[in-house]
C-alpha cells in the first residue's frame, strides 16, 4: 500500500431505504481521485429499496461493487475523476464505479474524457451509453415516427438521439407536464399519454411502470417495434397481449445495456460504445438533464429523497478536491 492509499469513503446501501458512508476498498490498478459521480435514479432506487430479485444478484453486480445484494452493498456506475499517479496524472477519466472518494481500477477500465467535455457533464456517460444501445435495439431510422414513453434521463437521451435522425418525428410522452420544456429543448415534441400520436413506427418504453408499457403498446402502428427498456426489478408487470397486439403484429423487444445488439458485435465492443457515448455528450444543451447536486457527505441523508422525487433526472454528487 502506498502513502496515498488511505481508506476511501463510499456510499453504502445498508438496509431498505437506508444509506450511510462507510470505508471501502480502493481496489487494484491506477489511482483515481473522484471529482463527480452521477446517480442513476431508476436502478439505484431499486437497489436502495432492496428490490433486486434474487435471480439477478449475479448479473446485477457492478464492475467495482462491494458487498452482496440485497444489503449491505456499495453500488453505482457513473464516476468521473482525475488520474492521481503515473504518466497519466491529471488526466480526466470516466469509470463504471460506485460513489466513492477515490479508487483504483485497471487502466483499460478508465476512459479518457474527450476534449471540450466538462467533468460535470460526463456523469451522464452511463445513461448516454444505455440510450445509444436502446436506439440500436429499436432499429429506428430516418423519417420514422418515434414515441418515447417516459421522459426520465434515459428516455430524454433516447429522444435526443432519435431526433437527430433525418426527417424523424420524435415525441416524448410523460404524465409530468413539466417535461414539455425539456422535450422541446432536446428537439422533440411532447404529449401526455392521452394525447400522444398513434401509429408510431417505433416506440421506446422507459418509464418503469405498467401503465407506461400499456401506453407504449397502444401507440405502436402496424408491425411496429416496441422496445421495453425499463427494468422492473422484482415487480410483476401485466402485458396486454389481447386486443390488437396480434392483429397489429407488434414486436416487443427487450433492451439491456449489458450486452450489445448482435448486429453490432462484429465491429463494436463495450469500450468503443462508451467512447462514443462520451463523444455524444459534447452538446452543452445536455446540461439541462442535471437537476441537482449534493456533496458526498450530504448524500446519505438526501439519497432517499433524490431517488423518490419524480422531478429528479440526473443528480450529481460532488467530491472535495485535495
Amino acid at each position: 500500500m502506498t502513502e496515498r492509499d488511505v481508506a476511501a469513503s463510499a456510499l453504502w446501501c445498508v438496509g431498505p431505504q437506508h444509506a450511510e458512508l462507510r470505508e471501502a476498498d480502493l481496489g487494484e490498478g491506477v489511482l483515481v481521485e473522484t471529482l463527480y459521480s452521477g446517480i442513476s435514479r431508476g436502478t439505484e432506487r431499486l437497489v436502495f429499496g432492496g428490490a433486486v430479485p434474487e435471480s439477478e444478484f449475479v448479473r446485477m453486480r457492478g464492475p467495482a461493487q462491494e458487498g452482496d445484494f440485497p444489503f449491505p452493498v456499495k453500488y453505482g456506475y457513473s464516476a468521473v475523476g482525475a488520474v492521481a499517479e503515473g504518466e497519466r496524472t491529471g488526466q480526466l477519466v470516466f469509470a463504471l464505479h460506485p460513489h466513492q472518494t477515490s479508487f483504483r481500477l485497471p487502466e483499460h477500465m478508465l476512459t479518457p474524457l474527450p476534449d471540450a467535455l466538462p467533468a460535470e457533464r460526463a456523469v451522464l456517460a452511463a445513461n448516454m451509453e444505455t440510450a445509444l444501445n436502446i436506439l440500436w435495439d429499436s432499429n429506428a431510422g430516418a423519417g420514422d415516427r418515434i414515441g418515447v414513453v417516459g421522459a426520465g434521463v434515459v428516455g430524454a437521451l433516447v429522444g435526443y438521439l432519435a431526433a437527430k435522425l433525418p426527417g424523424s418525428e420524435v415525441t416524448l410522452v410523460d404524465t409530468n407536464q413539466d417535461r414539455a420544456a425539456l422535450a422541446h429543448t432536446l428537439g422533440c415534441h411532447f404529449a401526455s399519454p392521452a394525447d400522444a400520436l398513434e401509429s408510431c413506427d417505433v416506440v421506446v418504453h422507459t418509464s418503469a411502470s405498467q401503465a407506461g408499457l400499456h401506453t407504449a403498446l397502444a401507440l405502436a402502428g402496424q408491425e411496429a417495434t416496441v422496445v421495453e427498456a425499463s427494468w422492473h426489478g422484482s415487480a410483476l408487470v401485466e402485458v396486454p397481449l389481447g386486443g390488437a397486439f396480434h392483429s397489429k403484429r407488434l414486436k416487443l423487444v427487450s433492451s439491456q445495456v449489458g450486452q450489445l445488439p448482435t448486429s453490432r458485435t462484429p465491429r463494436w465492443n463495450h469500450a468503443r460504445r462508451l467512447t462514443m457515448a462520451l463523444e455524444l455528450l459534447r452538446d452543452p444543451i445536455l446540461d439541462t438533464l442535471i437537476t441537482g447536486e449534493s456533496t458526498l457527505s450530504q448524500l446519505p441523508g438526501e439519497y432517499g429523497t433524490i431517488l423518490n422525487d419524480p422531478a429528479t433526472l440526473c443528480h450529481r454528487v460532488a467530491y472535495p478536491t485535495s
